[in-house]
């Protein structure tokens, strides 16, 4: 943890501002101790480098798993192509010029890919993940200055409100328990004028007839590392066949889709080991989680005028899109 980011943390039970306590730093950041808040009566441990506002298990330690064995494979620094700087890009509609030297909020950073893009433009960084993912993302980008990683709770953020030009979350609200409270933590983030944007499944009817919804009944209950070791011999496995049926004549993409797998074969310039490493992430990201709950654009819309936003835009690059401009309402 670097000491300037006391000015944006704030308790998420009190909201009171924070004290550093019993501090041990390490070229220049501190490594452990504690954060008292200002009435003395909650205290969270910085461990590892990261302040901890959550405690224990939870219901997203299955993206903790699969990170711990392939943290680096959705960095565009490690495949060597630009696919998560095309998705960040894409869905946020912001520059790297708007963003530099700002303050951005990445809730939901996971090992860090679309934090990644923000810091190489000159963003700094709140990377916060309620997992345990989120010390992959500080392996991962620790040597970024500007990167503050922080373990917490969407629904109870240990940040001060309207702290943040920018906010984002990719991949992530989809898979909490309340996706509308969720989406409704992150404008009050967002300072005024600031931005917005947020990305989710799409819930349609085809969607509803993907093989994920038929098998998570089961795997969503399996203990995480089984099912991360289940999928580590029938992914591969999987893949090639969908790959076989792909190259069907007519028939062939439809067919794909009924093997229960994710196969970016033709779609993502990548390599076979790429390939089958990506899969194996995205079909655990299929089956994993606790909770899984696509959105309609409608609904987007309708949450996105509720939080008061303008300027709104809901649309599909590559998931379905949601960004605007918030705007505070004040009183007389």
């Amino acid at each position: 943890m670097r000491v300037e980011i006391l000015e944006l943390l704030r308790c998420p039970q009190c909201a009171g501002r924070l004290t550093l306590q019993d501090a041990h730093t390490l070229d220049g950041r501190v490594e452990s101790g504690s954060l008292l808040c200002a009435g003395g009566e909650h205290r969270y441990p910085i461990r590892s480098f990261i302040p901890r506002f959550v405690s224990g298990s939870n219901y997203a330690d299955n993206f903790g798993a699969q990170w711990r064995k392939f943290r680096q494979t959705q960095l565009d620094s490690y495949s060597g192509h630009s696919i998560s700087a095309e998705r960040f890009w894409k869905a946020t509609g912001w520059t790297a010029q708007q963003i530099a030297g700002q303050w951005v909020l990445d809730a939901g950073c996971g090992a860090g890919r679309f934090a990644e893009i923000a810091l190489q433009a000159g963003a700094k960084v709140v990377a916060l993940d309620y997992s345990n993912a989120i010390d992959a993302c500080y392996a991962n980008l620790k040597q970024h200055p500007n990167l503050h990683p922080i373990q917490g709770n969407i629904y109870a953020l240990p940040l001060a409100p309207e702290s943040f030009p920018y906010v984002y979350s990719l991949g992530v609200l989809q898979h909490t328990p309340d996706v509308s409270a969720a989406f409704a933590a992150l404008p009050p983030m967002v300072a005024e004028g600031g931005r917005l944007s947020v990305d989710f499944y799409e819930k349609s009817w085809g969607s509803a007839l993907l093989p994920k919804y038929w098998l998570r009944p089961v795997t969503k209950r399996m203990p995480q590392e089984r099912l991360f070791a289940l999928l580590e011999v029938w992914v591969p496995r999987l893949w090639s066949l969908s790959c076989v049926l792909g190259r069907i004549p007519v028939a062939g993409r439809g067919l794909r889709r009924l093997v229960p797998v994710v196969n970016y074969t033709g779609v993502l310039p990548l390599s076979k080991q790429q390939q089958l490493e990506w899969a194996l992430l995205d079909t655990f990201d299929w089956y994993g989680p606790a909770y899984d709950s696509p959105q309609t654009a409608r609904t987007l819309a309708r949450w996105s005028r509720q939080a008061g936003l303008q300027q709104i835009e809901v649309t599909r690059a590559g998931h379905l899109v949601a960004r605007g401009v918030v705007r505070h309402a004040t009183g007389d």
